[in-house]
């Protein structure tokens, strides 16, 4: 029989009782203030923690806006593409699908393992803007920790022809140049966020907050349009390649509403492709100046014109062909005699343009060249614009004064001499420009009379007639209205030695300007250099084309002058 062993009940006497009580008491108090501690003290710590190892804040970028021309044509649009990231932490990555993962990308394998090395990093792009069909692939690999984001890359179908007026974006979508830059905060929008739990595969658990929509940038129309755009894109280019010059720039505006049309620089770039293009990026038209040298009398003629001292047919004696003031002299480039002041505009003679200067007081005179716009921005919106070069009229001595009158001593910029010359296309008012398209014809300022204005057109149409400076700025059927310029180059140490800019301003037609186009040629090294023969036939080419695509009616008709190459211009004063 077996034998049971008895159960032997030990009983604590009653203060071991009472401190295993208060020991395991103690126990839960100290596990509750801890508990409390980390709930009151390290609760935002705590909930950092959680969150960076699960919660995930996904950015939904905005799309930026389009930038059209002035019909709706594109010149910058967004195309959605994706970015590979990773976070290094959570990867879990084989070597063959990190060799797999380096030649879709089109890196060493080596350069994968790096990006991928630093395991305190939660974020790390592998390759930005790459192809959906690519990113596609990618995903197939099946990569833990590997993922993508959804970003934009800007695109722009004209290219290189408008690149100086639409700029450019960096990688991160933001503007680097031109429009792009000036109006980047309205293009860019708004990114929008969704906040989500990710388990480690990457998956979304759920939503942690309402999602915040992305607001899209805003679409800009420009006042270009984009086939006037192109031609004088073309004809710059040739007139640039042909007389061997380091650059040019063009403007075509609306002369009724001062809206630029046409902008166009040589050298440029592909904003497709920005690389190297240190010195291609500027905007010469705006950001340049230059001695406009010769169409600068037009504005002298019509100050003598407006003061009353002079009228169209009033005589001027220009020879021998020199003038002196002080110790300096004015060459004109040939002896002419006596002058009306319409033939010292045709002829373009320096003497005469002096002579009606002097006669001016300065301070009014001044306060012409400065109400038509010159030594002031003219706030079209564009960075980098300068203002230009016209210096007090305090100041000036009498040679300064009479050599202004023909371009010489004051600085300018292209888009202000094309503004200068609407004027003469609107009975004397001078146009605000635009870069932007407007609904509305704006009010400009009242500079001369309609009836010095005219004159004074009438007066730019002899210059491209027999006998005067730009015969190679016709157009077959139209009336044409201008004016050449050219000017020795100003570098940091004054003028020089044989280094010219051309150029020409001029209207079309001239019974009823509808265009005004403004030409400079930088240093053409050919040999030919006056504004005549580099500048006035960039003038015919994109003014004859132009004025067919916007259906301007002739107002030549029979005017059917064609100027062979043969044909030698009135070589002008510089």
């Amino acid at each position: 029989m077996a034998m049971h062993t008895p159960l032997v009940i030990v009983k604590l006497p009653a203060w071991r009782r009472r401190l295993l009580l208060v020991l395991v008491l103690l126990g839960f108090a100290a596990l509750l203030g801890r508990g409390v501690y980390l709930q009151s003290f390290h609760k935002r710590f705590l909930q950092e923690k959680g969150d960076a190892r699960y919660s995930r804040t996904l950015v939904l970028p905005a799309q930026r806006g389009k930038i059209t021309d002035r019909y709706g044509e594109l010149l910058a649009i967004s195309s959605p593409v994706e970015s590979v990231w990773a976070n290094p932490s959570d990867v879990k990555i084989s070597a063959s699908q990190t060799k797999k993962l380096a030649e879709l990308l089109g890196f060493k394998k080596e350069t994968i393992d790096k990006k991928l090395a630093n395991n305190t990093r939660e974020f790390v792009y592998l390759k930005r803007r790459v192809s959906p069909e690519l990113a596609a692939e990618i995903m197939q690999l099946g990569i833990a920790g590997v993922y993508l984001q959804r970003e934009y890359k800007r695109y722009y179908p004209a290219g290189e022809v408008t690149a100086h007026l639409v700029g450019f974006t960096d990688i991160d979508d933001k503007g680097q140049e031109g429009f792009e830059l000036a109006m980047n905060s309205a293009l860019s929008g708004k990114n929008g966020s969704r906040k989500v739990i990710k388990d480690r595969a990457g998956r979304i658990i759920e939503d942690l907050e309402a999602v915040k929509v992305p607001q899209d940038g805003a679409d800009i129309t420009l006042s270009i349009d984009r086939r006037i755009q192109y031609l004088a894109h073309r004809e710059l280019t040739k007139a640039v390649e042909k007389f061997q010059a380091n650059a040019g720039a063009a403007i075509v505006l609306d002369a009724k509403t001062g809206e630029v049309l046409a902008m166009v620089n040589v050298p440029t770039y592909n904003p497709n492709n920005p690389v190297n293009i240190q010195g291609k990026t500027r905007n010469r038209a705006i950001t340049d100046i230059f001695e406009p040298g010769s169409t600068m009398k037009t504005v002298t003629a019509a100050a003598a014109l407006e003061a009353g001292k002079y009228t169209p047919d009033t005589l001027i004696q220009t020879a021998p062909g020199y003038m002196s003031i002080g110790p300096a002299t004015i060459h004109d480039a040939h002896p002419h005699g006596l002058m009306t002041v319409s033939e010292v505009i045709q002829k373009s003679s320096n003497v005469g343009a002096a002579k009606m200067a002097l006669s001016l007081e300065p301070q009014y005179l001044w306060g012409v060249f400065n109400l038509i716009g010159f030594g002031s921005k003219t706030r079209i919106g564009f960075p980098g614009e300068v203002s230009g070069r016209l210096r007090d009229y305090k100041t000036w001595r009498p040679i300064e004064q009479a050599t202004m009158s023909y371009g010489h001593g004051i600085s300018v910029t292209l888009l202000q001499m094309a503004r200068a010359y609407t004027v003469f296309a609107n009975d004397g008012e001078l146009k605000p420009v635009s870069l932007l398209k407007l609904k509305d014809a704006p009010v400009g300022t009242q500079v001369f009379s309609a009836k010095t204005a005219n004159e004074v057109k009438s007066m730019l149409e002899l210059v491209v007639l027999p006998g005067g400076t730009a015969l190679k700025a016709q157009v077959l059927g139209y009336r044409v209205a201008g004016k050449t310029g050219t000017t020795h180059k100003l570098g940091d140490h004054g003028y020089e030695k044989n280094k010219y800019v051309g150029s020409f301003v001029g209207m079309a037609p001239a019974s009823n300007p509808r265009l005004i186009m403004a030409v400079m040629i930088d240093d053409p090294s050919s040999g030919e250099y006056y504004g005549g023969t580099v500048a006035a036939p960039v003038f015919s080419a994109v003014m004859a084309d132009a004025l067919r695509m916007l259906s301007v009616p002739q107002d030549a008709p029979n005017n059917n002058v064609v100027i062979p190459n043969d044909v030698e211009d009135v070589k002008e004063s510089i």
